[in-house]
């Protein structure tokens, strides 16, 4: 055999290997994206590569910036929950000392009128703390397979009559037949009679339910009003626990249903609010 062609076939020979381990390298480097994008996308940011190459740098510091801000954003929940709660304590339990004092030197009659007020604000300070051990004490989720349709022909037929009372409709359409879940049908229900109840409360006169899969074929619920829109400077609060705008209201609804999704491995968001339309989604993962 020439030389030539000896050059020739180490030649090939060595593009060859070039070609397979690039092929090995790109597969193996797309599994680390995918894995990087799934851990991202559940929440799990435990995963470091170790290799000192450029993709593995650029997916630790990927990694890092999701670390950072969840830290940021979890801080600010807390500290918006404090600020809060602080609020809702301190408006209850100011009276209260303020009038243990002045009834130390009242007669009968102010002592009756002191006494009631003291016990109307221990009543909602005992329902303040009632709401929190709710809101605290979720049960895990029981799953089982649920029809989406048969689901919300009950959640339907629960809140058809108070609707009605209200000169309101309720309707529901699956855009997508035959959707089915893994989940707890009962702590879904009441996710869904919460967003009808706030729509009535927003004085909506139409309320719209359909089911659909999105592009990731994921199941997605909406719940469409046209009650009055939330105020955009109250959007950032809204799942907020215990921030209400409502006189009598416990401020947990919203939190406690986006509690309930996110333990069923789903979210809820707020979509649009505005002057057509409120539409809340809650998606299925």
């Amino acid at each position: 055999m020439s030389t030539w062609l000896w050059i020739l076939v180490v030649v090939v020979a060595v593009a060859v290997a070039v070609v397979v381990t690039a092929i090995i390298v790109r597969r193996r480097d797309a599994r680390k994206v995918t894995f990087a994008m799934d851990a991202l996308e559940d929440g799990e940011l435990n995963f470091h590569f170790k290799e000192n190459t450029r993709l593995n740098r650029a997916l630790n510091r990927i990694r890092g910036i999701f670390e950072r801000r969840s830290a940021v954003d979890e801080t600010n929940s807390w500290s918006k929950l404090f600020r809060v709660m602080t609020h809702e304590i301190m408006n209850t339990v100011a009276p209260i000392a303020s009038l243990s004092d002045a009834l130390t030197q009242a007669d009968d009659m102010d002592m009756k009128a002191g006494l009631e007020t003291i016990s109307a604000s221990s009543k909602d300070l005992i329902r303040f703390v009632e709401s929190y051990r709710n809101l605290s004490q979720v049960a895990p989720p029981m799953r089982q397979a649920v029809m989406v349709d048969e689901m919300m022909h009950r959640v339907l037929s629960l809140n058809m009559p108070k609707i009605a009372e209200q000169g309101a409709s309720l309707s529901y359409q699956a855009n997508t037949p035959d959707l089915l879940i893994y989940a707890d049908e009962g702590q879904l229900m009441q996710v869904f009679n919460n967003l009808i109840k706030n729509a009535v409360q927003a004085g909506a006169t139409v309320i719209r339910i359909t089911a659909d899969l999105n592009r990731d074929d994921q199941t997605v619920i909406r719940v469409t009003n046209n009650g009055k829109a939330i105020p955009l400077r109250q959007i950032e609060d809204i799942f907020l626990p215990f921030y209400t705008t409502k006189p009598n209201g416990t401020g947990i609804g919203l939190s406690l249903s986006r509690q309930i999704m996110l333990r069923h491995n789903g979210d809820l968001r707020l979509e649009q609010s505005d002057s057509n339309l409120t539409v809340f989604a809650a998606i299925f993962k």
